[in-house]
């Protein structure tokens, strides 16, 4: 029992630093968690074959609250943009239904494979920081609607509300940096939930869970995240205002590109 407390004490600790996280670049703070709760669970010796998709559903359903805690801060800042928000909001949603349901039935092995790949390519792009020629604007709605529902997938096998390629998508067509953050914040809320929703479905039937464990989400890890969330969320979104988005953007996917090269190496070698 002594053990598994110090491994519940780790969880509030992760939720505080991936709070700050989501609020500072308006992700759902996916790229970050995946990676050390896949790494907490299999040093808890949870089940090899689940290990991934409780990673996964635990994080999903605890982004429902950072978000919109980092979406609440962002619209005071008027840092929303609304129409876009509400066009790709619908597309994530569904493609967010969509990629949960095709990551319930994936292997660990080619699903951690698959989440690696996206989140090394994430990080590339944060690091290179592509400069869009200043004349591209964003496409008409339905075509805003098709690719976001791509977008919704990619999230979903991410256990991400679709921060990482949302924003520098929004930003790519001259959306300002602060207000592409603050509206893929607002369009997270409705991903976050189709996602938490689909992976705690799609696991109620699962056998051999790790105890506390309902569907593909952890309670421990989820509460102790989410109890930590709000603080951080808010602290974050309102340093970034004030922080070279440039700089940060670029410290943030060298993390990121560290994290997945090490979670790669670790399933390839098992």
């Amino acid at each position: 029992m002594e053990n598994v407390s110090l491994w519940w004490l780790a969880y509030p600790l992760l939720g505080a630093v991936v709070s700050v996280i989501a609020g500072m670049f308006g992700v759902g703070g996916g790229l970050v968690l995946v990676p050390i709760l896949y790494m907490l669970f299999s040093a808890q010796h949870f089940p090899h074959e689940h290990i991934m998709h409780i990673a996964l559903g635990t994080t999903m359903m605890s982004m429902i609250v950072t978000v919109a805690v980092s979406m609440n801060v962002h619209r005071k800042l008027g840092n929303v943009d609304w129409t876009i928000a509400k066009v790709m909001a619908v597309g994530l949603a569904l493609g967010s239904v969509t990629g949960s349901t095709i990551a319930s039935h994936l292997p660990t092995k080619p699903l951690t494979l698959i989440f690696s790949g996206i989140v090394i390519l994430a990080a590339v792009n944060m690091i290179s920081n592509f400069k869009p020629a200043p004349t591209r604007q964003l496409p008409r709605a339905h075509w805003q609607l098709v690719v976001s529902f791509f977008f919704g997938i990619v999230a979903a096998l991410t256990a991400a509300t679709g921060g990482f390629i949302v924003t520098p998508y929004l930003a790519w067509h001259n959306v300002p940096m602060k207000r592409a953050i603050g509206t893929t914040s607002a369009i997270g809320v409705p991903v976050a939930i189709g996602g938490a929703l689909s992976y705690f479905i799609s696991g109620w039937s699962t056998t051999n869970l790790p105890p506390l464990t309902y569907g593909y989400v952890h309670l421990p890890a989820l509460v102790g995240i989410v109890c930590c969330s709000s603080l951080g969320a808010s602290w974050g979104a309102r340093l970034v205002s004030r922080w070279d988005g440039d700089r940060v953007k670029r410290i943030f996917g060298g993390y990121l590109l560290i994290i997945a090269l090490k979670m790669l190496h670790s399933v390839l070698a098992a």
